[in-house]
């Protein structure tokens, strides 16, 4: 099946790869919203890596939480903002495309793989959003993330042209 055709959508695409999001996005723990849309741009506020029954995954990468496992706590996080963008739009069909992501590592010192790990989100998006989900990103290391999670990533999204 050509996941690049027209007719496959961001919402079929995800459907095909057999992933269900959660029936809601988490909750912000400041004064935020999660999503700010802004003309016909579409900002995600800075999600982390929360399961759907509501725990969170904590620890630091390089010392706890291995590279490998960490990548996968990145594309946790990556549905995390499709749910965050499914409570705001309805639909994923409504997103024009992925623009940037910022994705901070709670990482030891001497961890240098921070676009690895992050890579687990910006794969996801390229396979839910086809060429449109190639983006622009920043990813690096951070001494602390808020409640100790290994990972947290923002994202800048556009709306599709409603014509």
């Amino acid at each position: 099946m050509d996941m690049t055709s027209p007719q496959h959508t961001p919402e079929t695409r995800l459907a095909s790869l057999g992933i269900t999001l959660p029936d809601a996005a988490p909750s912000p723990i400041g004064s935020f919203r999660n999503v700010r849309i802004s003309g016909g741009m579409i900002y995600v506020s800075g999600q982390g890596p929360v399961r759907s029954d509501g725990t969170l995954i904590r620890g630091k990468v390089g010392t706890e939480i291995s590279p490998e496992d960490a990548r996968d706590h990145a594309q946790l996080v990556a549905i995390n903002i499709l749910t965050a963008l499914r409570d705001a739009l309805g639909s994923l069909d409504r997103v024009g495309g992925v623009v940037k992501l910022l994705g901070m590592v709670n990482a030891d010192a001497d961890f240098e793989r921070h676009p690895f790990v992050i890579d687990g989100a910006s794969d996801l998006l390229a396979k839910v959003f086809g060429e449109a989900g190639i983006h622009a990103r920043s990813a690096f290391g951070v001494g602390s993330l808020p409640n100790r999670i290994p990972v947290e990533i923002e994202a800048i999204f556009e709306m599709a042209d409603q014509r």
